[in-house]
């Protein structure tokens, strides 16, 4: 993938499209984008979705999701709500997808970047949203919605296990009110806020990554490599030595949905590329046995978080 930033640099855009092999043409504009960016805007997420992960598609409604990382495991809990006229309570599925996971940067984000677990909404996520190439109508517009209300309901669990020390636990809500999203997509009607909940943000103070803006937006729609851009974000910056990660500890932490891992190897081939094409900086290579790390500067200076 380095060969594609370097094509960029030296020859443009164009010339780069031309030159590119079949794999990374079409990654070309995403990786152009990012290299133009001259002040890249900073997002923030928690460490722990850096080593495990939302679903990517829609679970069964009352279904716990499990995912396990490095020395962590996530499970997340749907919620409910209570039915109006009294009846049985309607039970959510969990959060998932790509919206799911851009809600959750906007919080993490602003809540890290204000210094306070209160983040208003308002027209300040309405700009945020189409600023990372995402339109506020139509389906988008029921999307958000729809991954607003699975995140204000459900509950979240990270169990870290590192070797030789106590097991340590994040039991929590995610945000302590609901996520309320009006009919109308009128700025001025965005007049909310959302409180994250205090164990949810004093984790995210203690263990921030940060993110690209400019790359986020080129993946925005694409949740897989919005999780593999988190994960070399957090790892790559921390390396002091070349580091291999075998396909099947990739096919744990990334690989729900694909019950094989030659299902999945593929797959993921294709998204790693994808997420290295907005990471210009990460030095990753891809061999039979897995990938192989290697140290790499962040993609945003961890001076900027605060």
């Amino acid at each position: 993938m380095a060969q594609i930033h370097n094509l960029i640099r030296i020859h443009g855009k164009d010339t780069a499209r031309r030159l590119a092999d079949d794999a990374d043409r079409p990654l070309v504009d995403a990786a152009a984008a990012v290299l133009a960016a001259e002040n890249p805007g900073l997002s923030i997420c928690f460490s722990g979705f850096a080593l495990t992960a939302l679903p990517h598609r829609r679970l069964p409604d009352g279904m716990h999701w499990h995912r396990k990382g490095h020395n962590l495991t996530l499970t997340l809990i749907p919620g409910s709500s209570p039915d109006p006229h009294g009846g049985v309570a309607k039970v959510h599925t969990v959060p998932y997808g790509p919206m799911a996971r851009m809600i959750l940067l906007y919080l993490q984000t602003e809540a890290l970047k204000t210094g306070d677990p209160t983040v208003v909404l308002g027209a300040s996520m309405r700009q945020w949203l189409l600023r990372m190439g995402l339109s506020v109508g139509g389906k988008t517009a029921a999307a958000v919605k729809e991954q607003a209300k699975l995140i204000s309901s459900c509950f979240l669990q990270f169990v870290f296990n590192p070797p030789g020390k106590p097991e340590r636990k994040l039991n929590d809500a995610i945000v302590r009110n609901a996520i309320f999203m009006p009919e109308s997509d009128q700025p001025s009607l965005w007049e909310d806020s959302v409180k994250l909940s205090e164990t949810f943000f004093a984790a995210l103070k203690d263990h921030p990554v940060p993110l690209a803006e400019p790359a986020i937006r080129e993946i925005s729609n694409d949740s897989s490599a919005i999780d593999a851009y988190i994960w070399l974000a957090y790892r790559l910056h921390s390396l002091t030595e070349a580091t291999p990660v075998s396909w099947a500890a990739l096919h744990r932490q990334f690989g729900g949905g694909y019950k094989l891992l030659r299902q999945f190897r593929p797959r993921f081939a294709d998204t790693l590329r994808k997420a290295l094409a907005v990471y210009p900086d990460a030095q990753v290579s891809m061999d039979d046995d897995g990938v192989i790390l290697y140290p790499s500067r962040p993609p945003v200076p961890m001076r900027q978080i605060g």
